[in-house]
């Protein structure tokens, strides 16, 4: 079935003036180790430092709340691919003195898709605080679960504190929790980061925090705690 073209004109003029509002804004990040709920996602070498590129954008649709974007780093822990590409989209909104955000999001891994998975996702952020969960919804979990077998219904609850204490710097602590489903055999684990930022201006940062995971015995030295540096610029 063909898309009428009378009909496609009609939501093309009411998008437009969500499309004249809307904002665009990026970043690029230097990092000196990528772990993602407290994982390194670099497993080809045993030593601290792996460094990883990292940057996306965000698209605002004016003060309508919709937003899409798109989130990128090196990676290395399937075979045949070396790059994470994140897509999402939601809508933040206001309820009293609580900001709140909906969405979905897709991890994607170019060159192996075993690792693709797709999540949506509930925010809060009241002043300091935000509380987050994501919520598997496809077959599988970042591979964990393996192929024939099922990975749906994963949940991750993170639970994150960011607060200006001196001018230019910002006290960061987040602590996270797995929660692992379907066939999924690996134990549920807990996840940390604790650390800082100092903001150069123009869009210019550079953050420090220890970061990890509990479950040491089973996950192996991707789970260690590690001092990760960042360099990131807003463009």
């Amino acid at each position: 079935m063909k898309f009428p073209r009378t009909l496609f004109a009609v939501a093309l003029l009411a998008a437009f003036p969500l499309l004249a509002s809307a904002q665009l804004t990026g970043s690029v990040t230097l990092t000196s180790n990528y772990k993602f709920r407290g994982q390194d996602q670099d497993v080809s070498k045993a030593r601290a430092i792996k460094p990883a590129i990292q940057g996306g954008f965000d698209y605002a649709f004016g003060e309508s709340g919709f937003y899409v974007g798109n989130w990128n780093s090196s990676v290395d822990w399937l075979p045949r691919n070396s790059i994470e590409s994140d897509i999402y989209g939601g809508y933040k909104f206001k309820a009293g003195s609580v900001d709140l955000d909906v969405g979905a999001l897709t991890y994607i891994y170019p060159g192996n898709s075993n690792g693709n998975t797709t999540e949506v996702y509930g925010a809060a952020t009241f002043g300091p605080v935000t509380a987050k969960y994501s919520h598997t919804l496809s077959k599988d979990y970042f591979a964990y679960a393996g192929p024939g077998f099922k990975g749906r219904n994963t949940g991750y609850l993170n639970l994150a504190f960011a607060q200006e204490v001196a001018p230019k710097i910002t006290l960061k602590a987040a602590v996270g929790y797995t929660r692992f489903g379907g066939d999924i055999v690996a134990p549920n684990y807990i996840d940390y980061s604790v650390g800082g930022a100092y903001d150069f201006g123009s869009g210019l940062s550079l953050g420090a925090a220890v970061v990890g995971a509990n479950k040491k015995d089973y996950f192996g030295p991707v789970n260690q705690s590690r001092v990760i540096v960042t360099l990131s610029k807003t463009l």
